[in-house]
């Protein structure tokens, strides 16, 4: 075994052989940590410090022991720091920055040796540019540190005015390295109130949705702003029971395919939980589809929230356009057409469970962001969850490729991994039917599609299997209830 001093000497140790306090080794710890909060990663930690990685994650063991926190969580994106670690970003990016100052001004303001009678040309030169690898805002005269920023931002109040509120939080999220960090949950709550609320400038909007997404949302963030939008519509608690089944819906104008998931909501209401759907489909010319298709299939299009649970209590399926919810959300939205970018509350709004439904069934294709919002869920105290592992940003199953269900049960996160079904012949719908009219035949039986089938049947499964009340327990029973409810859905008496 090695002793302490050998240790110390590898990895910075925070205290000598006699046990005493070790400040120098401290200091090294506190310039790694200040490593692994700018770039993410122990190896490009090391790599920067010009130290090996073992010896980074050593350093890192022994940080943990020092704060009593870990610090950073592991992820597919590399080291996530814990809320704890982004409370000391900026003093330690301030401690960082003075070390390189005091090391590299005095070495900068040293005169040269004087070598031979020609060095009497020597000058300085009119303008000098600090060298790449140190920060200029560090070195220019006059520019705040690290320190000073952290400070001018704290001297902001939760009592200021709600946009001087707003810069603040502007400035926390996307002032660049060294100065930035993520919003705690209180800040992006308060963040997201102001701006639904009207009380915030437009470039102001664009200016924070848009550095979130750029340097990306973290769960605590996500849960603020979902806190805002639930308090901002008025939205119902689990306790109240109004729902049993959340349904986000919010679909891509580019998505041309017709809306399987209605005929598989419409199972779930048939086999009698009340399911809310929810959603949007952009601003173009067919931004009504999804009001259309549920007009169609005989599912309430609800302009309010109270119609929304009237409709539930009275027929156990209902859709709630986001404009009914709040028009402020919808116009949110349509900033997509002006940045041409996905912004943080287009992933966020599929958590809203606006009648506080006991489960919720999500639809996510970008691998990072499925465990990002069960990560929320979790933390916003959800129990039943399940996310659709697809290519799709809504609940619609692929059953010719293997999915994975994302879970939570009684709280605790469970994935289920989802055989694909073998695959079927697909031919094109009949040339007498329109999109929308060979959808509603395949439904009343004029017209017969096994894919079309088998999408509506196992996404039916999947939102069985979320509902905590329902009794299938896998779901290749889950399964076999949606067939049952799908061979029975035209008769007089359905479940």
């Amino acid at each position: 075994m090695k002793d302490r001093e050998a240790v110390r000497k590898e990895g910075g140790g925070v205290s000598d052989p006699a046990g005493r306090l070790d400040r120098p080794g401290q200091l090294r710890l506190l310039v790694v940590f200040d490593a692994l909060l700018r770039e993410g990663s122990v190896a490009k930690a090391a790599a920067g410090l010009g130290l090996q990685s073992p010896a980074v994650s050593r350093m890192l063991a022994q940080l943990r022991e020092l704060y009593g926190d870990p610090l950073f969580t592991r992820t597919a994106k590399g080291l996530v720091p814990t809320r704890f670690a982004e409370g000391l970003r900026l003093r330690l990016r301030a401690l960082a920055a003075e070390t390189e100052q005091l090391v590299t001004a005095p070495m900068a303001a040293a005169p040269a040796a004087r070598t031979t009678i020609d060095d009497d040309w020597i000058r300085p030169p009119l303008i000098s540019a600090p060298p790449l690898a140190v920060r200029p805002s560090v070195l220019l005269q006059g520019q705040p540190t690290p320190d000073d920023f952290a400070r001018k931002l704290a001297r902001i109040g939760h009592n200021a005015d709600p946009q001087r509120r707003l810069a603040k939080y502007i400035a926390t999220s996307g002032s660049g390295v060294g100065r930035s960090r993520p919003l705690a949950r209180e800040e992006a709550e308060d963040a997201l109130a102001i701006i639904l609320d009207g009380e915030a400038d437009p470039v102001q909007v664009g200016a924070l949705l848009a550095t979130m997404q750029y340097r990306g949302v973290t769960a605590a963030e996500m849960a603020g702003f979902i806190e805002a939008l639930r308090r901002h519509i008025g939205a119902y608690d689990v306790s109240d029971g109004h729902a049993d089944l959340d349904w986000p819906a919010y679909l891509s104008p580019k998505l041309k395919t017709p809306p399987w998931f209605l005929h598989a909501a419409r199972l779930v209401a048939m086999a009698g939980y009340r399911v809310l759907l929810h959603g949007h489909y952009g601003q173009g010319p067919d931004a009504g589809k999804l009001e259309l298709a549920a007009e169609t299939a005989g599912i309430p299009v609800c302009a309010s929230l109270g119609e929304a649970k009237a409709a539930l209590a009275a027929g156990s399926i209902a859709y709630l356009p986001i404009g009914g919810a709040s028009t402020q959300i919808q116009r949110l939205f349509g900033l997509y057409s002006l940045l041409e970018m996905r912004l943080p509350l287009n992933a966020v709004v599929h958590l809203l469970n606006p009648l506080g439904a006991a489960a919720s069934l999500l639809g996510v294709a970008m691998p990072s962001r499925r465990d990002m919002l069960r990560d929320t869920a979790m933390l916003l105290g959800a129990r039943a969850l399940s996310i659709l592992g697809n290519n799709r940003d809504f609940a619609e199953f692929t059953p010719f490729r293997a999915t994975t269900l994302f879970r939570l049960v009684d709280g605790e996160p469970m994935d289920t991994r989802i055989v694909a079904r073998r695959a079927i012949a697909t031919a094109p719908p009949p040339a007498a039917y329109t999109s929308r009219e060979y959808w509603q035949a395949v439904w009343t039986g004029a017209a017969r599609d096994e894919v079309a089938e088998a999408i509506v049947v196992d996404t039916a499964a999947a939102a069985l299997l979320t509902i905590p009340t329902c009794p299938a327990a896998t779901f290749e029973a889950a399964r076999r209830e949606a067939a049952d409810l799908w061979q029975g859905r035209n008769s007089t008496n359905p479940r």
